[in-house]
């Protein structure tokens, strides 16, 4: 049995939960990104105590790590850290283009036949740019998440040979621009039941982050979306 704490602030949605063997106990959500600060700790206090928990019976703590939101990942990062640090408990990380891709292939499988079908998910990075990478119907990389200035031939030599799902908040602008028939859109909704999933994949898999050494995966050095 695990108990897990998870915390996701990368995003405009922040998702506090804890999870029985992956399974929601009790989660909190925030919608509005420039209070995920203020939002994360007493949520965690407020779920633990509605679980009936103390933190001290968690086996793990599991955060987003990023790529998202400068702030956000720095915030959530720290608590993560701070409490895995108090608790002497172990660090989960997990990517924020690697929990998109999980669900995205989770919600749209049943649509699925091909096996050349690929998923990509996007995350606006301000302007034309986005933080992306492509992932198999395994949720195996494809292309590592990095960043990039979309335009009209944005992944066209990929898409000659692969149906190419896309979604996420970047993929929005990159609609407006596209017109290739191999590439189809998705939408998809901030869920803790995906990353409650990973995070007890990766415990059981004993897939731990090195406290010392671990840091936010900003991919570049300052991204916000309130700019």
């Amino acid at each position: 049995m695990s108990l897990i704490l998870n915390i996701d602030t990368a995003l405009e949605t922040a998702i506090i939960s804890i999870a029985k063997d992956g399974y929601v106990l009790e989660e909190a959500v925030n919608t509005s990104q420039k209070d995920h600060g203020s939002f994360l700790q007493s949520s965690i206090q407020s779920i633990a105590k509605k679980c009936g928990i103390s933190l001290t019976e968690l086996d793990a703590i599991a955060v987003v790590a990023g790529p998202g939101s400068y702030t956000g990942l720095r915030v959530g990062m720290a608590s993560a850290k701070g409490l895995c640090y108090a608790l002497n408990k172990p660090l989960i990380t997990i990517g924020t283009l690697e929990i998109m891709a999980y669900q995205a292939i989770k919600e749209y499988t049943s649509n699925v036949n091909n096996i050349d079908t690929l998923f990509c998910p996007m995350i606006d990075a301000r302007r034309m740019e986005v933080f992306t990478a492509i992932y198999d119907l395994n949720n195996n990389i494809i292309t590592p998440p990095y960043a990039i200035v979309i335009n009209e031939d944005f992944y066209v030599k990929e898409m000659l040979n692969h149906k190419i799902i896309f979604f996420g908040n970047g993929s929005f602008k990159w609609e407006k621009i596209c017109y290739n028939n191999n590439a189809y859109f998705f939408l998809i909704n901030s869920n803790s039941l995906y990353i409650n999933e990973l995070s007890y994949i990766k415990f059981n898999n004993i897939d731990f982050a090195d406290l010392a050494y671990v840091e936010p995966f900003y991919i570049k050095e300052f991204y916000t979306t309130t700019l």
